[in-house]
């Protein structure tokens, strides 16, 4: 990336928008999405429209600017540790196979419940939209500061999706039926490991964020009541 460059314009859909931002989030530079694909809940203009409007806004600072919270995740087993996972719309623990996981969840290291469930999801208020709705999650506004916990498919009537504060730290101690049983904790739905036996998973808010370039005057509830229907 040349050294001059002053925001990042990508080519495609959430998912691009998302590695993106990952990839790049050292050079703490804005974005904004051109979607290419279909639903492009993130980018801000369709391959319908025209692009001479959006590159005017650019150029002529007509435009405001995002902040989107991203999250960090560490990894523990036993001396073992894998730090630096970054996340802008999620932390996902999910099996590989038929057996269930059970996850004991800590908030600030106060227990919280037992879960026995596919999955657990851990997401910031714009990946409350993405796999964290289709798991029966909550929408967060995409400017609070909050994290959602959200079991996927959970064997009890009473577990339900958790808010807490942006500020507090997740814990998920990873208890498989079997200390070889696989399962895969992925950041973004692109980053994965694949861990077998006893984890502990750590999440927090990380310290750097996502800026997203916004050129129309669309309100969040615009933008939610149009994407998704």
């Amino acid at each position: 990336i040349p050294a001059d460059t002053e925001c990042i314009i990508t080519l495609g859909g959430d998912g691009t928008l998302i590695q993106a931002s990952r990839d790049l989030i050292s050079l703490d530079l804005p974005m904004m999405g051109i979607n290419m694909g279909h639903l492009g809940y993130l980018t801000q203009v369709s391959r319908e429209e025209s692009m001479e409007p959006v590159l005017d806004a650019l150029l002529y600072d007509s435009f405001t600017l995002e902040k989107r919270m991203m999250l960090t995740c560490g990894i523990a087993k036993g001396d073992e540790r894998t730090e630096g996972i970054i996340a802008l719309n999620d932390i996902c623990i999910t099996r590989d196979l038929y057996k269930i996981l059970e996850f004991h969840v800590f908030v600030n290291d106060e227990f919280v419940d037992t879960l026995l469930a596919d999955g657990v999801i851990i997401c910031t208020p714009t990946g409350s939209t993405a796999y964290n709705l289709s798991a029966g999650g909550p929408v967060l506004k995409a400017d609070a500061q909050i994290i959602a916990i959200t079991p996927i498919s959970p064997h009890t009537l009473t577990s339900r999706p958790i808010v807490v504060s942006a500020d507090d730290v997740v814990t998920v101690e990873v208890k498989p039926s079997r200390e070889d049983t696989p399962f895969t904790v992925s950041a973004d739905g692109q980053n994965n490991f694949t861990l077998t036996g006893q984890n502990v998973v750590q999440i927090r808010r990380a310290d750097v964020c996502t800026t997203i370039i916004k050129t129309k005057p669309q309100s969040f509830y615009d933008v939610l009541r149009h994407k998704l229907k």
